[in-house]
Protein backbone atom coordinates (compact mmCIF):
# COMPACT_ATOMS: atom_id res chain seq x y z
CA UNK A 1 0.00 0.00 0.00
CA UNK A 2 1.66 3.49 -1.41
CA UNK A 3 1.32 6.48 1.44
CA UNK A 4 1.45 9.64 0.12
CA UNK A 5 3.71 11.48 2.96
CA UNK A 6 2.45 14.96 3.14
CA UNK A 7 -1.84 14.80 2.91
CA UNK A 8 -2.30 11.62 4.54
CA UNK A 9 -4.21 10.22 1.73
CA UNK A 10 -3.69 6.29 1.91
CA UNK A 11 -5.18 4.29 -0.75
CA UNK A 12 -8.33 2.63 0.35
CA UNK A 13 -7.93 -0.79 -1.16
CA UNK A 14 -11.62 -1.08 -1.57
CA UNK A 15 -12.28 0.66 2.52
CA UNK A 16 -15.40 1.97 2.54
CA UNK A 17 -15.54 5.20 4.42
CA UNK A 18 -17.02 4.49 8.07
CA UNK A 19 -19.41 7.86 8.21
CA UNK A 20 -22.64 6.36 8.27
CA UNK A 21 -24.47 6.54 4.72
CA UNK A 22 -21.20 7.46 2.90
CA UNK A 23 -20.03 4.99 -0.01
CA UNK A 24 -16.91 7.24 -0.94
CA UNK A 25 -13.18 5.49 -0.24
CA UNK A 26 -11.96 5.15 2.76
CA UNK A 27 -8.68 6.91 2.24
CA UNK A 28 -7.82 9.01 5.66
CA UNK A 29 -6.91 7.07 8.85
CA UNK A 30 -8.74 9.04 12.47
CA UNK A 31 -8.41 7.69 15.85
CA UNK A 32 -10.87 5.14 16.78
CA UNK A 33 -12.46 4.21 20.23
CA UNK A 34 -9.36 4.30 23.17
CA UNK A 35 -9.21 0.56 24.07
CA UNK A 36 -8.31 0.11 27.50
CA UNK A 37 -5.83 0.02 29.30
CA UNK A 38 -3.83 1.11 26.44
CA UNK A 39 -2.83 4.81 26.14
CA UNK A 40 -3.00 5.34 22.41
CA UNK A 41 -5.43 5.50 19.30
CA UNK A 42 -6.70 1.89 19.67
CA UNK A 43 -8.42 1.08 15.62
CA UNK A 44 -8.33 3.65 13.71
CA UNK A 45 -11.72 4.81 11.48
CA UNK A 46 -11.30 5.40 8.09
CA UNK A 47 -12.81 8.66 6.28
CA UNK A 48 -13.16 9.69 2.72
CA UNK A 49 -11.70 13.72 2.80
CA UNK A 50 -15.38 15.48 3.42
CA UNK A 51 -15.73 13.32 6.71
CA UNK A 52 -12.69 12.91 8.03
CA UNK A 53 -12.74 17.26 7.86
CA UNK A 54 -15.21 17.24 9.84
CA UNK A 55 -14.54 14.32 12.26
CA UNK A 56 -11.31 16.39 13.11
CA UNK A 57 -13.24 19.43 13.49
CA UNK A 58 -15.11 18.09 16.47
CA UNK A 59 -12.79 15.55 17.99
CA UNK A 60 -12.21 15.51 21.54
CA UNK A 61 -9.07 13.57 22.73
CA UNK A 62 -10.54 14.20 26.12
CA UNK A 63 -13.68 12.56 25.71
CA UNK A 64 -14.36 10.05 27.93
CA UNK A 65 -12.40 10.53 30.60
CA UNK A 66 -12.67 12.00 34.02
CA UNK A 67 -10.91 15.35 35.38
CA UNK A 68 -8.03 13.36 37.06
CA UNK A 69 -7.04 11.50 33.92
CA UNK A 70 -7.46 14.85 31.93
CA UNK A 71 -4.92 16.37 34.59
CA UNK A 72 -2.72 13.39 34.50
CA UNK A 73 -2.50 13.29 30.49
CA UNK A 74 -1.86 17.17 30.39
CA UNK A 75 0.89 16.91 32.95
CA UNK A 76 4.47 17.48 31.54
CA UNK A 77 5.66 14.90 34.03
CA UNK A 78 3.45 12.91 32.19
CA UNK A 79 5.17 9.00 31.43
CA UNK A 80 8.42 10.20 33.57
CA UNK A 81 7.02 8.92 37.23
CA UNK A 82 9.01 5.83 36.98
CA UNK A 83 13.13 5.91 37.31
CA UNK A 84 14.57 4.24 33.91
CA UNK A 85 17.26 1.93 34.60
CA UNK A 86 20.26 4.44 33.34
CA UNK A 87 19.28 6.95 36.35
CA UNK A 88 18.62 4.46 39.16
CA UNK A 89 21.48 4.41 41.60
CA UNK A 90 22.11 0.78 40.76
CA UNK A 91 23.13 1.77 37.21
CA UNK A 92 26.48 1.31 35.87
CA UNK A 93 26.94 -2.33 37.08
CA UNK A 94 26.43 -4.33 33.80
CA UNK A 95 28.58 -2.16 32.06
CA UNK A 96 26.23 0.65 31.19
CA UNK A 97 26.88 4.66 31.49
CA UNK A 98 25.24 6.04 34.52
CA UNK A 99 23.81 8.94 32.65
CA UNK A 100 23.48 10.85 35.87
CA UNK A 101 27.40 10.99 36.52
CA UNK A 102 27.50 13.35 33.09
CA UNK A 103 25.90 16.54 32.51
CA UNK A 104 26.22 15.69 28.55
CA UNK A 105 25.01 12.29 27.32
CA UNK A 106 27.54 12.51 24.72
CA UNK A 107 30.43 12.07 27.53
CA UNK A 108 28.58 9.09 28.41
CA UNK A 109 28.14 7.43 25.06
CA UNK A 110 31.56 8.14 24.45
CA UNK A 111 33.10 7.00 27.37
CA UNK A 112 30.98 3.92 27.25
CA UNK A 113 32.78 3.57 23.53
CA UNK A 114 36.03 4.42 25.28
CA UNK A 115 35.61 1.38 27.43
CA UNK A 116 34.91 -0.90 24.95
CA UNK A 117 37.88 -0.25 22.91
CA UNK A 118 40.06 -0.51 26.26
CA UNK A 119 38.17 -4.00 27.10
CA UNK A 120 39.09 -4.51 22.89
CA UNK A 121 43.07 -4.03 23.41
CA UNK A 122 42.98 -5.52 26.74
CA UNK A 123 41.82 -8.72 25.19
CA UNK A 124 44.40 -8.87 22.58
CA UNK A 125 47.05 -8.75 25.00
CA UNK A 126 49.11 -12.02 25.30
CA UNK A 127 48.41 -11.95 29.43
CA UNK A 128 44.66 -12.09 28.80
CA UNK A 129 45.00 -14.86 25.95
CA UNK A 130 44.97 -17.33 28.63
CA UNK A 131 41.78 -16.58 29.65
CA UNK A 132 38.42 -17.60 27.91
CA UNK A 133 36.16 -14.80 26.89
CA UNK A 134 33.85 -15.74 30.09
CA UNK A 135 36.91 -15.64 32.47
CA UNK A 136 38.09 -11.63 30.98
CA UNK A 137 34.22 -10.49 31.60
CA UNK A 138 34.92 -11.88 35.64
CA UNK A 139 38.64 -10.34 35.84
CA UNK A 140 36.92 -7.17 34.60
CA UNK A 141 34.46 -6.92 36.93
CA UNK A 142 36.14 -7.41 39.95
CA UNK A 143 38.61 -4.96 38.35
CA UNK A 144 41.65 -7.15 37.61
CA UNK A 145 43.82 -7.40 34.32
CA UNK A 146 45.52 -10.95 32.92
CA UNK A 147 48.95 -10.84 34.82
CA UNK A 148 47.36 -12.39 38.19
CA UNK A 149 48.02 -15.60 40.00
CA UNK A 150 45.66 -17.57 42.25
CA UNK A 151 46.85 -14.94 45.29
CA UNK A 152 46.39 -12.13 43.81
CA UNK A 153 42.79 -12.87 42.94
CA UNK A 154 41.64 -13.91 46.57
CA UNK A 155 43.33 -10.72 47.19
CA UNK A 156 41.33 -8.56 45.77
CA UNK A 157 37.88 -10.89 45.92
CA UNK A 158 38.44 -10.65 49.75
CA UNK A 159 38.68 -6.37 49.65
CA UNK A 160 35.55 -6.52 47.47
CA UNK A 161 33.87 -8.71 50.09
CA UNK A 162 34.62 -6.30 52.65
CA UNK A 163 33.37 -3.21 50.83
CA UNK A 164 30.20 -4.63 49.46
CA UNK A 165 29.30 -7.11 52.21
CA UNK A 166 26.81 -5.71 54.61
CA UNK A 167 28.32 -7.35 57.87
CA UNK A 168 31.46 -5.53 56.39
CA UNK A 169 30.12 -2.15 55.69
CA UNK A 170 27.78 -0.94 58.24
CA UNK A 171 25.05 -3.15 57.42
CA UNK A 172 24.75 -1.35 54.04
CA UNK A 173 22.09 -4.18 51.77
CA UNK A 174 22.44 -1.44 49.03
CA UNK A 175 24.74 -3.27 47.03
CA UNK A 176 23.51 -6.43 46.88
CA UNK A 177 23.53 -7.06 43.32
CA UNK A 178 27.11 -5.80 42.83
CA UNK A 179 27.90 -8.07 45.45
CA UNK A 180 25.96 -10.99 43.88
CA UNK A 181 27.86 -10.18 40.57
CA UNK A 182 31.62 -10.06 42.62
CA UNK A 183 30.80 -13.43 44.19
CA UNK A 184 29.74 -14.96 40.88
CA UNK A 185 33.04 -13.53 39.01
CA UNK A 186 35.10 -15.07 41.56
CA UNK A 187 33.62 -18.56 41.09
CA UNK A 188 34.50 -18.44 37.25
CA UNK A 189 38.28 -17.35 37.68
CA UNK A 190 38.62 -19.79 40.95
CA UNK A 191 37.67 -22.93 38.45
CA UNK A 192 39.99 -20.85 35.78
CA UNK A 193 42.69 -23.18 34.18
CA UNK A 194 45.00 -20.52 33.86
CA UNK A 195 45.24 -19.83 37.44
CA UNK A 196 45.82 -23.83 38.49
Amino acid sequence: MRQQRFHGRVESGGRECSWPGCEEAGEFRAPGGRASGFDGPGDYRWFCLGHVREFNAGYDYFEGMDAEEIFRAQSPLHGWETQTRAFRPDAGIDGAPRWADFSDPLEAISGRARAHVKRRQADLKPENARFTPGERRALEVLGLDGAIDRKALRLRYTRLLRQYHPDHNGGDHGHSERLQTVVEAYQVLRKAAALA
